[in-house]
């Protein structure tokens, strides 16, 4: 079976919409189809431009829901969900009155600093203020992972984004997170989109990804596609990867109930 379940339509800053994306990934033999558009209710009130407005939330399931009846592929009802540490009742609350089959948790912003926005943000901190940015991402992780919100976790190491990793020894924040992971029962995502922004490499590295296989931790893999053709976007490689791990399995989701299918690519 052939998923792919982190992509975004027109309902945030996708370009294509659901019957668009439900075409193309029909074309390129995928048996489900995942719709995961960005939900970020930030504390401070502001809705960014790639985000859907979090009151329209209910119009969203609504209209995904309308186009999953007979659909082929099968298609599936997501959200990415950003977190913010310190914000997860408000969250839990917002997300509570809709089923969905999966909800992706990820830490896009480190205290109002956009981890993937520019790379020139991170070019003007000192080394110092970088370590800190790399450590508050690990420590969000870990928090996010402890809130219970989530079926899995979004591109685990988005901070390498624009090549600017820690000069100091972050095992012990990583460490956690991925305790904090394994203890959750949730999955980590093999995300594509990686390899074709500039550090070219699929979000988590190899060695994270064996990190995830000795902690049980199971795994599955996402486009992050923001345009119909991506939606299978360097799954060769991602397979490799998987198997090199140590995964030969992937897991799927319905009802925000998981199984696991063998990696069939």
């Amino acid at each position: 079976m052939i998923t792919s379940y982190h992509n975004h339509t027109t309902w945030s800053d996708g370009t294509g919409t659901i019957r668009e994306m439900s075409e193309v990934a029909r074309e390129l033999g995928i048996d489900e189809l995942g719709i995961s558009d960005h939900w970020v209710l930030d504390p401070d009130g502001n809705t960014p431009r790639w985000s859907m407005d979090p009151s329209r939330l209910e119009e969203y399931v609504a209209d995904v829901r309308e186009h999953m009846a007979g659909a082929t592929p099968t298609l599936r009802l997501g959200l990415e969900v950003d977190w913010f540490p310190g914000h997860g009742d408000a969250i839990a609350a917002g997300l509570a009155p809709h089923d969905f089959d999966y909800l992706i948790g990820s830490v896009h912003t480190l205290d109002g600093f956009r981890a993937d926005s520019y790379a020139h943000l991170w070019e003007e901190l000192t080394p110092e203020e970088r370590d800190g940015k790399h450590r508050t991402y690990w420590r969000a992780i870990e928090d996010m992972a402890r809130s219970g919100l989530f079926d899995f976790v979004g591109h685990l190491d988005l901070t390498k984004k624009f090549n600017q990793y820690p000069s100091v020894d972050l095992s012990a924040e990583i460490d956690a997170a991925l305790d904090a992971i394994a203890t959750a029962g949730l999955a980590v995502e093999l995300n594509t989109a990686g390899w074709s922004l500039p550090c070219q490499d699929g979000y988590p590295s190899v060695d994270l990804l064996r990190a995830c296989r000795d902690r049980d931790i199971p795994a599955l893999v996402n486009a992050d596609a923001h345009v119909p053709p991506n939606l299978r976007r360097h799954f060769g490689r991602a397979g490799a990867r998987l198997r090199q791990a140590g995964y030969e399995e992937v897991v799927v989701f319905a009802g925000r109930e998981r199984r696991s299918v063998p990696l069939a690519f």
